[in-house]
C-alpha cells in the first residue's frame, strides 16, 4: 500500500492563457472531403466513428470536395453570404449602440455566422428552430424585419415583445424562431418535446435545438436526450462547441475525455461532428439530419466545432482568460471569408460586388437603426404597460382584473 500514490483531482485548463503563445496543436482537422457519408437510413451502431472526426465540404482553396458537398446552386450560397454579412455588420452595429448607452445588453455571433444560415436555409418554414442567443443569422437568412429586431433590442415602445425578454433574446414563431430562453439547458427539452408532439399529431415538421459546449454539462441536456432516443423525436440537437462557455474553458464539460458528438452514443443516437465554420458542411449535415427525422429514423445529435471570436456578451472582456490574439489563429477560419473565397473560385463572385454587398447591407442597417432611434433608445421610450398584463392568462383570474384596475387600464 505504500507505493500507491496519492489521488489528486484533475482540473482542466485551456491550452493558452493570456500572454501565453496561442497553439492549437491538439486540434486534430481531417482533410476536406475525407469523411465518409453514410446513408440517412442506415443504424446508429454502423456508424459510431463520425463522432470523432470532423465533416468538412471546404478545402484550403475553397474548392468544395467529397462525399458531403451539397452541390448548392450559387444563388443559394449567395443568399447565405448575404445572411451572413448582415449578421456580422449588425452584430457591429449593435455593439456600437451598446457603448452608446442604447441598449443595455449584446451579445454577438462572430464566428459562427455560418451556423444561423446554413441551417435556416435547409429546414422548411413550418419547422422549429429552438434557438441560442447567437443564432440571428437564422433570422437575416429569412428576411426578418431588421427594425423589429432593432426595436426589441432597444426595448422601446415598438418593442415587438413589449419589453417581456431581454435585448436580443427573440422570439418570432412565424419564422421558425421559438423564444429564445437565456437558460439554455431548456433548449434542447424543448426541441424534443415540440418534435414529440407534431410526431404525435401525424404531422411532418421537425424541430432543431442548441445549447452550447458548457451546457452539454447539466441535466436537461441529458434528460431530453434520453425522450430523444426512447421516442424517436423528429429532432436535431445541436452542440454549439465555441470552446468558451463565457469565462470557462470547454474542457469543464468534458471536452478533453472526448468530443461533444460521442455523447449521441450513449443513448444510441447518431452523432456527427461538423466544421461549423463550413457554410457547406454545415448545410450538408443538417440535410442528413433532417431527412434522418422526416423519415421516421429519429434524432441526430451534431456538434458544431466552431470558435467564439468576440466576448460572450457586452458584460465580458475576453483578453482577462485567453491570449488577445487567439481569434486569428483558430485553424478552420473565418466562416464568412471561406464562403466569399468558394464562391470567388467556382466563378460567382469578386471582391467589388463584395464590397458592393458590404456597402448595401451597411446602409441597410444605418437606415434601420435610425428608424428605431426615432422611436427611442433605451431609457428614452417605453412599451405602453398595459402590455404587461396581456399573454399571461387565457382567462384573466380576479387577482389579474384588480391589478389592471389598479392601473387603470
Amino acid at each position: 500500500m505504500l507505493n500507491i500514490p496519492k489521488l489528486q483531482l484533475h482540473v482542466p485548463e485551456p491550452p493558452a492563457r493570456p500572454g501565453d503563445p496561442v497553439s492549437f496543436d491538439h486540434v486534430d482537422i481531417p482533410a476536406a472531403g475525407a469523411v465518409r457519408r453514410p446513408d440517412t437510413a442506415a443504424r446508429e451502431d454502423s456508424m459510431r466513428d463520425l463522432p470523432y472526426t470532423l465533416i468538412r465540404v471546404l478545402d484550403d482553396a475553397g474548392r468544395a470536395v467529397g462525399p458531403w458537398d451539397p452541390k448548392l446552386d450559387p444563388a443559394v450560397l449567395l443568399k447565405g453570404l448575404r445572411a451572413m454579412l448582415m449578421t456580422r455588420l449588425f452584430d457591429d452595429r449593435m455593439f456600437r449602440a451598446h457603448r452608446q448607452g442604447k441598449t443595455s445588453f449584446y451579445m454577438k455571433s462572430t464566428g459562427e455566422e455560418a451556423i444561423g444560415a446554413a441551417q435556416s436555409l435547409v429546414l422548411g418554414a413550418g419547422d422549429m428552430s429552438f434557438p441560442t442567443y447567437r443564432m440571428s443569422a437564422w433570422l437575416m437568412a429569412r428576411d426578418y424585419p431588421l427594425l423589429d429586431m432593432v426595436n426589441q433590442i432597444f426595448s422601446n415602445a415598438d418593442d415587438p415583445l413589449h419589453g417581456k425578454q431581454l435585448p436580443i433574446l427573440t422570439s418570432a414563431r412565424d419564422y421558425g424562431f421559438y423564444s429564445i430562453s437565456g437558460n439554455l439547458g431548456s433548449r434542447f427539452g424543448h426541441a424534443v418535446g415540440w418534435a414529440m408532439a407534431s410526431a404525435y399529431k401525424g404531422d411532418d415538421k421537425i424541430a432543431i435545438g442548441y445549447v452550447g459546449d458548457g451546457t452539454t454539462a447539466e441535466g436537461g441536456v441529458h434528460e431530453a436526450m434520453t425522450f430523444a432516443s426512447v421516442y424517436r423525436a423528429p429532432a436535431i440537437l445541436c452542440i454549439t462547441n465555441n470552446q468558451w462557455a463565457i469565462s470557462s474553458y470547454s474542457g469543464f464539460a468534458g471536452a478533453e475525455a472526448t468530443t461533444f458528438a460521442a455523447r449521441a452514443i450513449a443513448y444510441g443516437l447518431p452523432g456527427l461532428r461538423v466544421d461549423g465554420n463550413d457554410f457547406l458542411a454545415v448545410w450538408a449535415a443538417t440535410q442528413w439530419a433532417a431527412d434522418r427525422a422526416r423519415t421516421n429514423h429519429g434524432t441526430t445529435v451534431i456538434e458544431l466545432f466552431t470558435y467564439r471570436a468576440e466576448g460572450h456578451s457586452t458584460s465580458d472582456d475576453p483578453t482577462k482568460y485567453r491570449p488577445a490574439d487567439e481569434a486569428s489563429h483558430w485553424p478552420l477560419g473565418d466562416p464568412i471569408a471561406r464562403l466569399k473565397q468558394h464562391l470567388i473560385a467556382i466563378g460567382e463572385w469578386d471582391e467589388a460586388r463584395h464590397d458592393a454587398l458590404v456597402a448595401e447591407l451597411t446602409e441597410t442597417i444605418r437606415v434601420a437603426v435610425k428608424a428605431g432611434e426615432a422611436v427611442g433608445t433605451l431609457g428614452k421610450s417605453k412599451p405602453d404597460v398595459r402590455h404587461m398584463f396581456e399573454g399571461i392568462f387565457k382567462e384573466p383570474d380576479w387577482r389579474h382584473i384588480e391589478q389592471r384596475n389598479e392601473m387603470g387600464i
